[in-house]
């Protein structure tokens, strides 16, 4: 009860100075579906309200300040709101979604805090025509489970005729060792129409920390992925070729045992591939995807996921969605089918839902 009441001290103010809309900007999306798993280890729960099924629920603020003629202030302050039962989210943060501030320029934006990394990005913006939400989600199978990053420096060069390159360095900040936790990635990117083209590249120091009687568990890991689009106009087409290496550094949730890649069976070394489509036809959008998990390992644990959704803007703000999602699981894998919030508990997923954004 005193998360809503926190919110509400820290953005009156804020709210107030939003008479100037090129000063600060109250924003937000709430999102909720109706969720059918099936194929779960044990029995699914039925039919479900998801809390963010499209996208993440959100509320944030955002601002900008002039400092001269070619610097400005930004700060970005976003809650993450489970919109079926009101809680915070991420792991019942308060800002848990971003909380970062910096200086833009002429010469790129420099940003501290905590933030996206660069290779989920690149996934979801460049690769995934379901852009990380719905079933179809290429986050399932694909890239490192961990979006954002704490106590991070992130550098964004502008964009020159059409090439943008960026650069992320998260300190561990654990009491027991400066390596915990660490991470530090780059991005180098083109575009201009109708291609856009984006390699990122990230290293993750072990997800875990140590508490300095329990020794943390080694999920270090290192992703590389390619991705690209082209907008023609009946159709966008997807493709993108990832490189996972370390126990961490594919998709797991230790809190759903069919979905936790544990220890003795995680994939250290595995390759993604992503083919995917979007076609706009009227307000509405059709997705189609396919993701083949290529486990490098003795144990062969692939998985391949088929993936189709449609989105129907009723406004510009206003769309309700459907989507149906099954991934192949083979050798004992143990991938499921998530969603823009959660990580899922079976191998096929139904999503029926509402998304509005303000």
């Amino acid at each position: 009860m005193k998360t809503p009441y926190w919110m509400l001290a820290l953005l009156s103010p804020l709210a107030a100075g939003a008479q100037n809309p090129s000063a600060v900007t109250v924003y937000g999306v709430l999102d909720a579906g109706v969720v059918a798993e099936r194929g779960c280890a044990g029995e699914c729960a039925g039919a479900r309200i998801g809390g963010g099924v499209a996208s993440e629920s959100r509320l944030g603020v955002r601002g900008r300040e002039a400092l001269n003629q070619d610097v400005a202030a930004v700060f970005t302050l976003e809650a993450g709101v489970q919109a079926d039962t009101g809680a915070s989210d991420p792991d019942g943060k308060l800002f848990g979604r971003q909380a970062f501030v910096g200086l833009d320029s002429r010469w790129g934006a420099l940003t501290l805090g905590r933030q996206y990394n660069l290779q989920y990005e690149t996934l979801v913006e460049v690769a995934d025509p379901f852009h990380g939400g719905m079933a179809g989600t290429a986050t399932n199978l694909a890239g490192y489970v961990q979006r954002r990053y704490d106590n991070t420096i992130k550098y964004v060069t502008p964009t020159v005729r059409g090439w943008s390159a960026g650069a992320i360095y998260a300190f561990g900040e654990s009491p027991y060792s400066s390596k915990f936790n660490r991470a530090y990635g780059a991005t180098i990117g083109y575009e201009h129409a109708p291609f856009n083209i984006r390699i990122a590249h990230q290293r993750k120091y072990n997800l875990s920390d140590a508490t300095g009687v329990v020794p943390a568990v080694d999920y270090s890991s290192r992703n590389t992925l390619v991705a690209a689009n082209v907008v023609f106009k009946s159709a966008t087409l997807y493709a993108a070729y990832g490189v996972n290496r370390g126990i961490g550094s594919s998709p797991w949730d230790p809190s759903y045992p069919y979905g936790a890649l544990v220890v003795p069976s995680a994939s250290d070394r595995s390759h993604d591939i992503i083919t995917g489509v979007s076609l706009p036809r009227g307000a509405a959008t059709f997705m189609v995807s396919y993701i083949h998990k290529n486990d490098r390992t003795l144990a062969n644990r692939d998985a391949d996921q088929l993936a189709a959704g449609v989105s129907y803007a009723m406004s510009r703000r206003t769309s309700v969605y459907a989507a149906y999602a099954r991934i192949k699981n083979r050798n004992g894998a143990g991938y499921t089918v998530g969603n823009a919030s959660s990580g899922g508990r079976g191998d096929s997923a139904v999503n029926v839902g509402l998304r509005h954004a303000f």
